[in-house]
């Protein structure tokens, strides 16, 4: 008895390979390249215009001769800048070195200190509070301006370095930011070693605490270094005396006076220029502590 072998079916047509599909215009590496040359560009282009522009004349500024290469007169700009007033220039300069220098390395204490104690430590009121701190976020610092006012004309330190350096040390959402940096970076099983090792809970936070939480430490710094250097409304508030203006209150006031007087087009224009070296200085020299302190986050 034979046995019929089954009917071989035949071999399917390989399918035709299909292609991925093609990615839109907008998407390519070349629109995304071109995209963001463009916005490189417009935001350098005003620092570009504040570096020839701080080299011209006054005939050259009222002339619309800012972008030319041509005719430089930065060396006699600084020789009128430090002249001008008897050098009162370099005085407003220092003024705000110690505003904001002085001012922002105290407040990024405060701002971490207090951040460590919200993270740390359990007490009555304790989300309350700090839900208050978070409304303080929500306040304006023009806002403020009057009340700080009245407040200093009752302590009586109107018109003096007091005034804009004492507001200057509080800062509601540093001490948020700070929190947030608390909880990431200082885990209780140190800290908890660190109890059973016999440090107190200062040492604690000086040695452990507060070196775990530098990147965030940094991150306030800059932030209050950049708010007082550029902080106007309240020298304007609580100050008089010229020699106690900061940087930006003083480049206004000759800002002011170009209209009677436009030998000072050019001296506020550079003046504006050497207002821009100490941000860009913080910002290049302590941006290892960020870069640090991400590289301990992705090991975490």
């Amino acid at each position: 008895m034979s046995v019929l072998a089954p009917a071989r079916r035949p071999k399917p047509a390989p399918a035709a390979t299909a292609r991925p599909p093609r990615r839109p215009w907008t998407l390519s590496r070349a629109a995304v390249n071109g995209a963001l040359v463009l916005a490189t560009a417009y935001t350098l282009l005003p620092l570009g215009w504040l570096l020839t522009a701080a080299a011209k004349n006054t005939g050259d500024l009222l002339g619309g001769a800012t972008l030319t290469p041509s005719r430089w007169h930065l060396g006699d700009n600084l020789r009128q800048l430090a002249t001008t007033g008897d050098g009162i220039y370099f005085r407003w300069y220092l003024n705000s070195l110690l505003y904001a220098g002085i001012g922002a390395l105290l407040c990024a204490f405060v701002c971490i200190a207090a951040g460590y104690a919200f993270h740390v430590y359990a007490f009555r009121g304790k989300e309350k509070l700090f839900g208050l701190v978070l409304l303080g976020v929500l306040v304006p610092t023009t806002a403020l301006a009057l009340p700080m006012y009245l407040l200093a004309s009752k302590l009586g330190i109107v018109n003096s370095f007091w005034a804009v350096f004492i507001p200057s040390l509080v800062n509601p959402f540093g001490v948020y930011l700070a929190r947030v940096f608390c909880a990431g970076y200082v885990p209780g099983e140190v800290l908890e070693a660190s109890r059973m090792d016999g440090a107190g809970e200062l040492r604690t936070f000086w040695s452990i605490g507060l070196r775990m939480v530098m990147p965030g430490y940094v991150t306030v710094f800059l932030f209050q270094f950049t708010a007082i250097w550029n902080n106007f409304f309240l020298p304007l508030v609580m100050l008089s005396d010229n020699r106690l203006f900061p940087v930006s209150l003083g480049l206004f006031t000759w800002n002011s006076q170009t209209h009677a007087f436009p030998e000072y087009y050019p001296l506020v224009v550079t003046g504006a220029l050497l207002a821009v070296v100490p941000l860009v200085v913080a910002f290049v020299v302590l941006q290892r502590h960020w870069k640090a302190g991400l590289t301990a986050g992705a090991v975490k």
